[in-house]
């Protein structure tokens, strides 16, 4: 079966995705190697993401032009092709974009779900683009938000983000200041194209913060002398161990990274990882084939549920 960007979107709903994340970080039989990025000309990256377990096997393979939307094309584009781990039979075609943008928000909504310190405060999105939406759709499906407030690098952006948030039910403005916005709101999505430091003030002591935007060393959205805060003050957890070589915010701020826990560590803690820090959280997301990987499983099991 070949899903398109809306099928896949169908194939994907929050509430069953967050489970099937939350079930693959304790699967022993997941195997996710590194991922390969190949440099493009033109400042652009593919991506080639496998991962199996012992029912299936997935490669993610997508391009990553962080100037196509100024040019109207999506900056994400490639598929996800899912194989029975047995037979290795091709089972389906999943949108990789759609892929990419709903395991994304489902991974940074199971983790404030588990983290946020006010999961019912106002959220702030800074960066209205794919990431932005699926953020904003999945805290609303999940956590319950209400009022949203949006700043973005174009005021267009920003007020379509907020159209549609309205659309949904929500109360939504434009955020013209996106530092001084983090005085009204106690959720924080980040989901810039991290070309360039976004973020300069501190967000509140109760704050859930996500920052998706940035996936390698090389890029930022936070400036280090937030995340300085943040490890000191407050809380930092990541996406994965990937996240020890590829989370920018916290590389570029001259942090470990691999003294911060993972959300595994959090979501299933030993006697090493159950110490609970008060303050503001700063939850870093890299991406991860992994979460391809629980993406695959939701959709296979609502399209075998549906025969």
């Amino acid at each position: 079966m070949i899903l398109d960007p809306a099928q896949t979107v169908d194939a994907l709903p929050y509430a069953r995705l967050v489970e099937c994340i939350a079930a693959l970080l304790c699967d022993p039989s997941v195997s996710v190697p590194p991922r390969l990025v190949h440099t493009l000309s033109g400042r652009g990256s593919l991506f080639v993401m496998p991962a199996s377990d012992q029912r299936l096997v997935i490669t993610k393979l997508i391009t990553f032009i962080a100037g196509n939307p100024a040019q109207q094309l999506p900056a994400i584009q490639g598929d996800v092709v899912v194989f029975d781990a047995l037979d290795g039979r091709r089972l389906c075609l999943l949108d990789g974009p759609a892929v990419t943008a709903r395991r994304t928000a489902a991974v940074s909504l199971l983790a404030a779900q588990k983290l946020a310190p006010d999961p019912h405060g106002k959220l702030l999105i800074v960066g209205a683009g794919v990431q932005g939406r699926s953020h904003l759709e999945a805290f609303a499906q999940g956590l319950g938000v209400k009022e949203v407030m949006v700043a973005s690098r174009t005021r267009a952006s920003a007020v379509s983000l907020v159209k549609h948030a309205m659309r949904i039910g929500l109360w939504a403005q434009v955020a013209d200041n996106a530092d001084a916005a983090l005085a009204e709101c106690s959720l924080v999505v980040t989901a810039t194209s991290a070309q360039q430091i976004a973020m300069q003030a501190r967000p509140r002591d109760d704050a859930f913060v996500c920052a998706v935007g940035a996936f390698n060393a090389r890029m930022v959205e936070w400036a280090p002398k937030v995340c300085v805060y943040m490890a000191r003050h407050g809380r930092i957890v990541v996406d994965t161990r990937d996240a020890d070589h590829e989370a920018g915010d916290l590389l570029q701020a001259g942090l470990a990274v691999s003294s911060f826990p993972s959300l595994q560590d959090v979501l299933y803690p030993t006697s090493a990882t159950t110490a609970v820090v008060q303050g503001p959280v700063f939850f870093k997301s890299c991406g991860w084939a992994g979460w391809d990987l629980a993406a695959a499983r939701c959709a296979v099991q609502g399209l075998i549920n549906r025969k």
